[in-house]
């Protein structure tokens, strides 16, 4: 039920109720225009956070590079994000929320959501309204983008519902064609795609990029399940070919007699072998005999016996034949013809400035193009994606079970449809953070790895999850009379089945079981044994008693925030419950500084500003007027009052 709902039906005077009633439901049909739905409460109260380590994994020791995943209900994991990221901005958020099918895959206060609640919707708008809002709260609003990827169940309302919380955002929505077979629909056309919004704040926009994704890769094989994609071309950008064959309204034979000419081709090696003589006005083709072992190729149009013209002259021909610019294409079977291609003047043109590289030569001397990395002409991307690379089965499911044999999680993302999502608004952001709250089997962590590892960068990504089971799962579980807090049943949950081993191998570059990824990533020469020169730590969200931070008792829990406030350099610091503290701790390596006794202040200011890389400070006092006059040498840097300003942020 509806919050209006549960507000009305407490009014106990029956007549009034039933006006109130009935003048809500006037009022929603009287409607003209917006997003119009009842939004239902979470039973969310007063927060005090903290992070328990579960689980780390280094691959990259001399790196201050790592990522972060943390087990919770998402929206108290970004009530604790508001915190730790409320002066180093998000560049970007990147989630994929529940599609919200009716099919029972997400929980709405602790309840599966079927297709059978007819306030399906409408909890599904709730659920993500709050956490649009507080994500807006975390997104730089000069420079950042939000990424919402639908399918067709909510895209409407998910637009309507970003364009009322994000009013000053240019938003664009992308189509990913990620299932090349298609889905069927009952009586509709099959679906192959699924949509992404993209909600640019203050100066974002897209990235310029080689590879407008568009059309297809060249190089990339379909795979089975036992097989692994490599391909020694996969990095090169397709160099389109032209028809040798001329269309349009000026493509007749009449129109340039000197085109009409014969071209022999060889059937078995896919090869042009001679260029014949043009013919004049009144000689037909058939005067001509064929040549023995040859096939015959005249400018006839498809389907038609009707003569055309070639692009160019026999001798304009001859010459890109010789330097290897011209070939055979494709047969067709149908109507018994070839079709020829060629290299075209600009194209030509760019191989001569360097544009375009020729890599090789096929056994026919054919020339193998690519386009030059260096000086490739970059554009935006296009709105709809068609890329072999981004099929959600192969990339993502038989990706995933390949990583974790005999786990499963239902419809994960093709991993390249990731990186290219996040490559294509962060490719001029190296250092960038990101932040997926829909962190599902981890595919986001995966792929900003691949990015780094692809162009050098240094992105750093924030996952979370909960560590829910299935909806079948869970009725297995409590027939076996488990409950959620049983070890066996945490074991099963998202979190640490499926998002945090993911994370783990694909890291260090095996499986579950130990055994070497095999084959290299697609679009690069990179192994997948070899992992990722990189770092990660898994949390478990916990909870505070707000009296005991005030009487600093729980430093323990809070340093952990306290490390990811400071930028989440280096790997995160510990002490131990009982670890008696030093009246202060200069944390290099962590790029920051905790001052506990303020007798030590001078020797604290010291060593602070001898240590030019301490970036974050913070002060342990219950005097605000003494915390103001300790920072007065600290302008150049972000200074804090614990507890103080913990407590502050998340008072209700």
């Amino acid at each position: 039920m509806s919050a209006l709902d549960e507000l009305i039906q407490k009014i106990t005077d029956a007549d009034l109720r039933n006006q109130i009633r009935a003048e809500v439901r006037r009022l929603k049909r009287d409607k003209k225009f917006g997003l119009v739905f009842e939004e239902h409460k979470e039973s969310f109260g007063e927060i005090y956070p903290s992070l328990q380590r579960l689980d780390e994994v280094c691959n990259a020791p001399d790196s201050e590079l790592w990522h972060v995943l943390i087990e919770a209900e998402n929206y108290h994991a970004l009530q604790l994000l508001k915190y730790v990221c409320a002066d180093r901005k998000v560049d970007c958020i990147y989630i994929d929320p529940p599609y919200n099918t009716g099919a029972r895959d997400w929980k709405y206060n602790n309840d599966y959501v079927d297709g059978t609640d007819a306030y399906r919707h409408s909890k599904w708008l709730s659920m993500m309204k709050r956490r649009l809002e507080l994500a807006k709260e975390i997104l730089n609003p000069a420079d950042s983008v939000l990424i919402v990827t639908i399918d067709e169940h909510e895209y409407l309302h998910l637009g309507c519902l970003l364009e009322e919380i994000f009013p000053e955002a240019h938003i664009q929505m992308v189509s990913i064609v990620i299932n090349p077979n298609g889905v069927a629909r009952d009586h509709e056309m099959y679906r192959v795609e699924e949509y992404a919004f993209f909600v640019y704040l203050g100066q974002s926009g897209p990235a310029m990029l080689e590879d407008p994704l568009f059309t297809s890769e060249v190089g990339y094989k379909k795979l089975t399940d036992g097989e692994v994609a490599e391909s020694n071309h996969s990095r090169r950008t397709p160099v389109r070919w032209e028809r040798l064959l001329r269309g349009g309204l000026d493509s007749d034979r009449e129109r340039s007699p000197g085109c009409f000419y014969p071209v022999y081709i060889d059937p078995i090696k896919k090869k042009i072998v001679d260029v014949g003589e043009a013919l004049n006005r009144s000689q037909l083709r058939s005067e001509l005999f064929d040549r023995e072992g040859l096939v015959t190729v005249w400018p006839i149009a498809e389907g038609t016996q009707d003569e055309k013209r070639w692009q160019m002259t026999a001798a304009g021909l001859r010459k890109l034949v010789e330097d290897g610019f011209a070939k055979v294409g494709a047969y067709n079977k149908n109507l018994d013809r070839w079709s020829l291609l060629y290299l075209g003047k600009k194209q030509r043109e760019r191989i001569n400035s360097g544009q375009i590289k020729i890599v090789g030569r096929d056994d026919n001397g054919v020339v193998i193009v690519e386009e030059s990395g260096e000086q490739s002409i970059k554009r935006f991307p296009k709105t709809v994606w068609n890329r072999q690379s981004h099929s959600a089965g192969e990339y993502g499911s038989r990706l995933l079970r390949r990583i974790l044999p005999g786990r499963f999680f239902p419809f994960p993302k093709s991993l390249y449809a990731v990186r290219d999502t996040l490559k294509s608004v962060l490719a001029d952001k190296p250092e960038a953070l990101i932040v997926d709250f829909f962190a599902g089997s981890g595919t986001t962590a995966h792929a900003v790895n691949l990015l780094n590892a692809e162009d050098g960068g240094r992105r750093r990504c924030i996952m979370i999850t909960n560590n829910e089971v299935s909806d079948a799962e869970e009725k297995q579980l409590r027939a076996d009379g488990l409950q959620p807090d049983d070890a066996h049943w945490q074991a099963l949950g998202i979190a640490r089945y499926v998002t945090w081993p993911r994370t783990v191998c694909s890291i260090k570059g095996h499986d579950i079981n130990g055994a070497p990824l095999k084959g290299n990533y697609l679009g690069s020469e990179l192994p997948m044994s070899d992992g990722f020169r990189s770092n990660a730590i898994f949390f478990k969200l916990g909870f505070l008693d707000k009296n005991a931070v005030a009487l600093g008792r729980r430093f323990k829990e809070i340093l952990p925030l306290m490390w990811l406030k400071a930028g989440g350099h280096g790997r995160c610091p510990t002490v131990d419950a009982d670890q008696k503290l030093p009246p202060l701790m200069i944390l290099i390596e962590n790029k920051f500084a905790v001052l506990f006794d303020e007798k030590y202040f001078m020797e604290f200011e010291r060593q602070i500003l001898d240590q030019p890389t301490i970036e974050t400070i913070f002060i342990v006092t219950d005097s605000t007027d003494g915390y103001v006059s300790m920072i007065q040498n600290f302008r150049d840097r972000k200074t804090y009052q614990l507890y103080r300003d913990y407590l502050e942020n998340f008072i209700g």
